[in-house]
């Protein structure tokens, strides 16, 4: 294999920086919508209170919305280009794309080559956000999956933060490099990525379900035992995986309609519906405007962009918890206290928006359209709104946000992975253009009532995860196959399985199939004695 290294924290951390580049736009475009220089570049409604008034609100909801627009295509794809090239493959083919759109971007002289840009850095994330969580799941053991996955989302955070911040500096900047430099940088982590990922390993499940068994082998020995390719987990792996494969290529062919057929729709709307509500929830939004709702709230200028990102080191700090304990938490539970928790603050904004507010004068407050309610007459009420925003990104960090990239590629057998988890991600992706379109226009007519239109998906989805959604929590991911083909599988009893995982990984205990492979093992190397210890 030449150089590879095998540490799934280092192979997690570079591989991760896909979800950094989805980061880098959210923040970049947050920090950058409000400032004179970006207005006045991409001016279409004149001077306002002697200020560029910048893009319509119809438009800037396009301009956003041109990223998850092409992130919906790029995970879409992403099934058919990763079951191709590899995940490996697929990733690096994320990053030369996402170089390609950030130049675009970075370069634009009209709204339509910015559209265009941001477009083809959505077809980037798209096909990222889709496969990164597959690579990095089919990686690692059991116990660390929920941990190495989640590092996604705090990847997302960790991108958010640093380009909000260099956007943010970049604001003093005179003329278009207040907004060229900063979506000009955002090119670096892609390059380093995939140059870096040409010392990774490829994903044991693609390169056996391709019949590449000594590879695959080496690698799980790699890295679950340092390279003792007959270390007992790594030996009970690659038999389940075998198994897997047969049993797959007996039964079915890998396609995107085999994800709506018999017992694998509950799967796939399971899926689909983890990505969705994770936008229904309004935390993207929250992200994307945070400068109109604060706006609203009586901040503005330098105060409105330092308070929104406050909420960005909220976001890198609560995710913390979620990579310590998620794999203890499990899935269920963080899904439903996150929900129920957002659910709660969602309402109080809303509440305290219209029982104190009032409506802003006609171009809204500062001239800003989206900016339509007034809370200068209540400033204590605009403080309940900032400290409810930051109290509901606290929520989403460590639930939500993580668990949506976790749950999905648990879910599905390995001939199906690829594409399911590329179907969930676009799921994402189309609620998140609607949304990055809609948000515009509703702080702009229907006002607070945009908090409880979020607040009503919160309760939606909270009851939708109590009865449909299962723990798949430490169990190996052929043995999530085994929990959902078990008939009478009710999701409200299933439990986490992270102690038993975990002596299973470090060699403490002894399955019946360890046992069979130990003997299978040992015949095919001449018939060496097999002890009753593992």
């Amino acid at each position: 294999m030449g150089y590879v290294i095998g540490n799934i924290y280092f192979i997690t951390t570079v591989a991760v920086i896909g979800g950094a580049l989805f980061g880098f736009d959210i923040a970049s475009m947050s920090a950058i919508l409000g400032t004179q220089q970006y207005k006045c570049f991409f001016n279409q409604t004149g001077l306002i209170n002697g200020q560029c008034g910048g893009p319509t609100s119809s438009t800037q909801g396009g301009i956003s919305a041109a990223m998850p627009g092409g992130s919906f295509l790029g995970a879409l794809i992403s099934g058919f280009v990763t079951d191709w090239i590899g995940r490996k493959g697929a990733i690096q083919s994320g990053s030369v794309i996402w170089c390609i759109g950030s130049a675009i971007v970075c370069a634009s002289f009209s709204i339509g080559q910015l559209v265009a840009g941001r477009f083809i850095n959505g077809v980037s994330v798209g096909i990222l956000s889709a496969q990164v969580p597959v690579y990095v799941a089919e990686l690692a053991q059991p116990s660390k999956r929920g941990q190495v996955v989640g590092a996604q989302q705090w990847a997302i955070t960790w991108g958010i933060l640093i380009m909000f911040y260099i956007s943010y500096g970049s604001s003093f900047l005179a003329g278009n490099a207040a907004w060229r430099l900063p979506w000009g940088l955002q090119m670096i982590p892609a390059v380093f990525l995939f140059f870096m990922f040409f010392f990774l390993p490829e994903s044991p499940r693609w390169l056996a379900k391709h019949d590449r068994w000594e590879e695959a082998h080496e690698v799980l020995g790699l890295v679950h035992a340092k390279g003792d390719k007959n270390a007992p987990f790594v030996l009970t792996e690659l038999q389940e995986i075998r198994e897997m494969v047969e049993f797959e290529r007996q039964h079915a062919d890998a396609s995107y309609l085999e994800l709506f057929k018999g017992h694998m729709i509950y799967r796939t709307h399971i899926g689909m519906f983890t990505q969705i509500w994770s936008q229904l929830t309004g935390m993207n939004v929250m992200m994307l405007y945070i400068t109109y709702v604060f706006g609203m709230a009586g901040l503005s200028g330098n105060a409105n962009l330092v308070a929104s990102s406050i909420q960005y080191v909220i976001n890198v700090v609560m995710t913390i918890f979620a990579l310590l304990f998620i794999d203890r938490w499990g899935r269920r539970t963080p899904l439903l206290v996150g929900s129920t928790l957002m659910m709660i603050f969602m309402f109080a904004n809303g509440g305290l928006m219209a029982s104190y507010g009032k409506p802003a004068p006609l171009g809204g407050v500062d001239g800003v359209a989206e900016e339509s309610w007034d809370m200068s007459a209540a400033p204590m009420a605009a403080k309940g709104i900032i400290a409810c925003t930051y109290l509901f990104v606290a929520s989403y960090a460590p639930t939500w946000g993580p668990v949506s990239w976790i749950y999905p590629p648990e879910l599905f057998p390995l001939r199906l992975r690829g594409k399911a988890v590329a179907l969930s991600t676009a799921s994402n992706w189309i609620f998140n253009f609607a949304l990055s379109y809609f948000v515009p226009p509703a702080f702009e007519n229907i006002k607070w009532k945009t908090y409880l239109v979020f607040g009503v998906f919160c309760f939606a989805m909270t009851v939708h995860v109590f009865f449909a959604f299962p723990e798949t929590a430490g169990k190996t991911l052929e043995e999530v196959e085994e929990m959902f083909t078990t008939p009478g599988m009710r999701p409200w009893k299933t439990a986490v399985q992270f102690q038993q995982v975990r002596k299973l990984e470090q060699g403490t205990v002894q399955s019946e199939k360890l046992r069979d492979i130990q003997v299978e093992h040992a015949t095919e190397k001449g018939g060496a004695e097999v002890t009753q210890e593992a």
